[in-house]
C-alpha cells in the first residue's frame, strides 16, 4: 500500500516539474511572450507571425520561438544560457550534420553585420533544393549577446525571400542587443 502510494504521489507531482522547468515564457498583454533572457517574442515580426514558444532542448535550458510567413517561409529564433565561451560552429554542428545528411549543400559561410545591430553574427547557408527559378536555403546563425547564445534558422526561397530573410535577422538580433541584460 505504502509503494502504491509513493508512486501516486510520484506520477502527480511530475507534470508540474515538467511544467514549471519549461515554463520560461511569460505571456504580455500585447500577447507578446517574454523569455527570462529579456528576449520578447512579439506576436509578428514584419511579414512573420508567430506560430509556437517553447522548450527546445531540456538537456541545454534552450527555448524557442518559431514563426512563419506568407510563402513558406519560416524562421525560428533559439535562446541558450551560456557558462562559458560560445563557438557558433560547434554550437549548430548537429543542425549542420543533418542538413548535410538530407542532401543540403553549403553554399556560404560568412560573419553578418547587421545595421543597428553592434553584433558580428556567425552564418552558414545552405542549399536544400531548386524549383523553376526559385533556390530553396536554409540559413543558420549564431552569436553571444550576454551569457545567451542567441541562435536563427531561416528557411526562404532566393531571391524571392531574400529581402524577408535578411528583415528577420536584422529584427532578432537588433531586439536581443536591446532586450538581453548580462
Amino acid at each position: 500500500m505504502k509503494t502504491i502510494l509513493v508512486a501516486l504521489i510520484a506520477s502527480l507531482a511530475q507534470p508540474a516539474l515538467a511544467q514549471t522547468a519549461g515554463d520560461t515564457f511569460q505571456d504580455r498583454d500585447d500577447g507578446a511572450k517574454a523569455h527570462a533572457s529579456g528576449f520578447v517574442c512579439p506576436q509578428k515580426i514584419g511579414e512573420f507571425e508567430r506560430d509556437a514558444v517553447g522548450e527546445a532542448d531540456p538537456e541545454t535550458k534552450s527555448d524557442f520561438c518559431a514563426y512563419g510567413a506568407i510563402g513558406g517561409v519560416y524562421g525560428t529564433v533559439r535562446l541558450t544560457p551560456l557558462s562559458g565561451p560560445y563557438d557558433p560552429k560547434a554550437a549548430l554542428r548537429s543542425d549542420f550534420s543533418e542538413q548535410e545528411a538530407t542532401g543540403g549543400k553549403r553554399i556560404g559561410e560568412t560573419p553578418l553585420r547587421l545595421k543597428n545591430a553592434p553584433v558580428s553574427v556567425y552564418t552558414r547557408t545552405y542549399s536544400t533544393g531548386r524549383a523553376e527559378s526559385l533556390e530553396y536555403r536554409i540559413v543558420f546563425t549564431g552569436a553571444r549577446i550576454g551569457n545567451w547564445a542567441v541562435e536563427t534558422t531561416v528557411e526562404y526561397a532566393d531571391p524571392r525571400d531574400a529581402q524577408t530573410e535578411v528583415e528577420f535577422l536584422q529584427a532578432i538580433y537588433s531586439a536581443a542587443v536591446r532586450q538581453i541584460v548580462e
